[in-house]
């Protein structure tokens, strides 16, 4: 499952930072996670990082991209594959 950034994002820019998959990004109002790069900290935390640290609760799971815990695992590594692959 991947994240999700509701409209009560006020902005505080604390999420995008701590994303180590660099999935959270400025969007044209609000934060927005790209779900295909989220692996809810899978692989890096136990815990998603952009929840831990949002003031205002607003980042529940997206309920277009349920994946298992294995299959955000699979993510992970193929994300990680092509950080060092190089170009």
């Amino acid at each position: 499952m991947a994240l999700l950034i509701t409209d009560e994002c006020i902005n505080c820019d604390v999420c995008e930072p701590e994303c180590p998959n660099e999935a959270i990004y400025l969007g044209e109002q609000i934060y927005e996670i790209d779900p295909h790069k989220c692996t809810e900290c899978v692989g890096h935390f136990d815990e998603p990082q952009c929840v831990q640290v949002c003031p205002v609760s607003c980042i529940p799971v997206n309920p277009d991209f349920t994946e298992s815990k294995e299959t955000l695992m699979q993510k992970y590594l193929r994300l990680q594959d092509a950080a060092i692959k190089p170009a």
